[in-house]
């Protein structure tokens, strides 16, 4: 499962992804689940303005048609013919549909009767209506984390997971007409696309585009009435062919830029050494697994030649699976829960630490970087150690996404990402549409010089009892 997706403030690059978008598989849902054709596919997302990411999961029921039994009596001659006949004729026309629901899905089979039957510009292919009808129903329940995908928009999510999809490399999420942080599922006036991050080295960064940009056309035509997936998958594109953005940037003239896709390949981890090789930074960038087993070893690393003071980075991650959460929290935590899932029913379910964490020694001093694009799986991290004491957080107050959602194979190959639970901090904290407030809270300046780095500045100065000077620590590593 996904903490999820990007989606999420899933994005280009994620839900998922939405990452986030985008799309994360929950602890007990270890292994993928398989769809029709025996393909495995992640079992879900907690998904980010990514784009992460979440017991043990029965398979799917199919869909199962009633099927009226036959009551054979001799009484009542003609009058049971007539019974039986609009008995069966009404489960031939609304197959499925049980007498509690036969009123409230009138309407439905009628307009679907109604296309079939009198559409003059048709036929339409039903195949067609389904999908439509299905993903009119996912809408209706105005959760932008939950979503019908095609097996088209299906497989190209499982390459937001993968790490790797071709577009233009940002991560996207949803804002209001103010910029502030919104959950919305369809853009308009109060519901815009905006960029969480233009990732390192990517054609939308060498484009200029920045953080917090608003699309608000692709090709000439605006994106009001899309979803974010929608939005997404017309951004995309094959490597070597282009899109043109409007961009509206707070401060700045409207814009169009046009920007050539190429194949995307994320690099999930960035280390580094700080304050002359006293300090470790591990920098993370999603939740898949390969990228949480890089981390680990990253960390790893750092321990292994003795440093004991370590800058972990979320900034900017829009989550990714439920399980590489846990992996990557497990590192500084011994035991104990990482995070809590809440059903539909109240009930709760724990989520412990995974033993033999390489850096869980007390003496290992960690900062947690934070801020408005740390989502879902990063803010299961940054919840378990904020909650345990393992970490000083140090940033912005993060997105705020509390959801898990879980991929439901269709029987077509298609899938329902379906939120399934809500996640809860190790102290049974909720944090939709809150976030986490750092212990340290530093905003970066709007004028602040490229490469500069108040808040790992910041970070650096806890850790080694520095008087914070923006920009020397850096310098001196």
């Amino acid at each position: 499962m996904h903490p999820d997706d990007p989606s999420d403030p899933s994005g280009d690059a994620s839900n998922a992804a939405t990452t986030h978008e985008l799309p994360a598989a929950g602890p007990a849902d270890s292994a993928p689940a398989s769809g029709p054709s025996g393909d495995a596919v992640p079992l879900g997302y907690v998904a980010g303005p990514a784009p992460v990411p979440v017991g043990g999961r029965s398979p799917r029921r199919g869909f199962v048609l009633g099927v009226a039994a036959t009551l054979v009596v001799l009484l009542g001659g003609s009058a049971l013919f007539v019974s039986g006949y609009s008995l069966g004729h009404q489960q031939a026309n609304q197959p499925g549909t049980s007498a509690a629901d036969e009123q409230s899905f009138q309407a439905f089979w009628d307009t679907y009767h109604d296309i079939v039957s009198r559409y003059a510009l048709g036929p339409v292919p039903t195949k067609t209506l389904v999908e439509g009808a299905i993903k009119g129903m996912v809408t209706a329940m105005g959760d932008p984390y939950s979503s019908y995908l095609t097996p088209e928009e299906a497989a190209a999510t499982l390459q937001d997971i993968s790490g790797e999809f071709e577009g233009i490399g940002t991560e996207i999420g949803t804002v209001d007409a103010t910029g502030k942080t919104v959950d919305c599922n369809l853009f308009g006036p109060q519901c815009r696309l905006s960029v969480v991050t233009p990732l390192a080295g990517s054609p939308a960064e060498k484009a200029g585009i920045k953080s917090g940009d608003v699309i608000a056309s692709v090709d000439g035509v605006s994106v009001n009435g899309l979803s974010p997936d929608q939005a997404r998958d017309k951004i995309r594109g094959a490597a070597g062919t282009s899109v043109t953005l409007h961009i509206e940037r707070a401060g700045a003239a409207a814009f169009d830029v046009t920007i050539v896709r190429a194949k995307i390949q994320r690099q999930e981890v960035v280390t580094k050494e700080l304050a002359n090789g006293t300090v470790g930074y591990v920098q993370l960038t999603g939740f898949s697994e390969a990228g949480a087993d890089a981390f680990v070893a990253a960390v790893k690393a750092d321990v292994d030649k003795g440093i004991k003071k370590i800058v972990v980075d979320l900034r900017g991650n829009p989550g990714g699976f439920i399980d590489a959460a846990q992996k990557v929290a497990s590192t500084f935590i011994g035991s104990g829960p990482i995070f809590w899932q809440e059903n539909l029913q109240g009930q709760d379910t724990e989520t412990d630490a995974i033993a033999g964490g390489v850096a869980t020694d007390p003496s290992i001093k960690v900062v947690l970087l934070i801020d408005h694009g740390s989502a879902s799986a990063s803010e299961i991290v940054a919840g378990a150690l904020r909650d345990t004491k393992r970490a000083t957080l140090v940033g912005e107050t993060s997105f705020g996404k509390g959801t898990v959602q879980q991929w439901l194979p269709l029987s077509d190959s298609s899938t329902l990402k379906l939120t399934i639970a809500k996640w809860l901090t190790p102290d049974k904290h909720w944090i939709h549409k809150i976030g986490i407030v750092p212990h340290v809270v530093v905003t970066v300046p709007t004028n602040a010089p490229a490469g500069s780095d108040v808040v790992l500045d910041r970070a650096v100065a806890i850790l080694t009892g520095a008087a914070f000077e923006p920009g020397v620590l850096l310098k001196a590593a």
